[in-house]
């Protein structure tokens, strides 16, 4: 067991929700795939994000990454209300304020560890390197294969590394053990978990396993839309001790 290594009570909000709603509208129904959350993360913790498939996990996640909008609702990032940016102003959040890790690696297949990151860095105002983004995930001595040449789980440190290297303040990482064996998603996890405690950087990790949720410093816990329970662990597992 280790203790939760930030007062988590006290910290400032990374993010802030009011009322947010999203409603897609298909041929033939209305679907509500988020139903008036309200809620606060604090920075700089370690979020995981559970319940069913379709409970609004992943429509939040996307709302706070600037990646889709809420039909009604606030949301604001470190004070700056995300719910009232235009596109371009979402793309400029996007690009400077936050990482992306999925349960799909989307790397570039014919290029290697190194080239997938700088990917990142040449667009970053102020990134890593590649070697140290890659470093950081445990991969150093991979930085010149391909990913055909890589583990699953080296390619999802990829990814992160990816993710990193523009030095995000937040990391959204959806299912991104989703598609990986128990050993390789522990690596993933902490990968992850250094990257929270090395560099400060608020993560939030949705996620089917509940198992994980004993590593996070806060569990958010969704059911039909809203969220059902915030629960904050006094006490955290290292990822080695998950079960699976």
């Amino acid at each position: 067991m280790k203790s939760a290594e930030k007062t988590t009570d006290a910290a400032a909000p990374i993010y802030r929700m009011e009322a947010l709603t999203k409603t897609y509208q298909t041929e033939a129904v209305k679907v509500h795939a988020l139903r008036g959350v309200t809620a606060e993360i604090p920075a700089g913790e370690f979020t995981v994000l559970l319940g069913a498939s379709g409970s609004g996990k992943s429509t939040l996640l996307n709302i706070l990454g600037g990646l889709d909008t809420a039909t009604s609702g606030r949301a604001w990032f470190k004070g700056q209300e995300l719910t009232s940016m235009s596109d371009r102003d979402l793309t400029r959040y996007r690009r400077d304020h936050v990482g992306f890790v999925f349960q799909f690696y989307n790397l570039v297949p014919s290029l290697t560890a190194r080239e997938n990151v700088a990917l990142v860095t040449e667009v970053a105002a102020h990134p890593m390197t590649p070697e140290e983004a890659l470093e950081r995930v445990g991969l150093a001595h991979r930085m010149d294969h391909f990913p055909a040449e890589m583990s699953g789980g080296e390619q999802q440190r990829v990814a992160i590394a990816r993710a990193i290297a523009k030095r995000p303040e937040v990391l959204l990482c959806d299912e991104p053990t989703g598609a990986l064996d128990s050993k390789t998603g522990v690596q993933v996890l902490e990968a992850l978990e250094k990257i929270n405690i090395d560099l400060g950087t608020s993560t939030m990790v949705i996620t089917h396993n509940a198992g994980i949720q004993a590593m996070a410093h806060r569990v958010v816990f969704f059911a039909d839309g809203d969220i059902s329970e915030i629960r904050v662990n006094d006490h955290r597992i290292d990822p080695s001790q998950i079960e699976w």
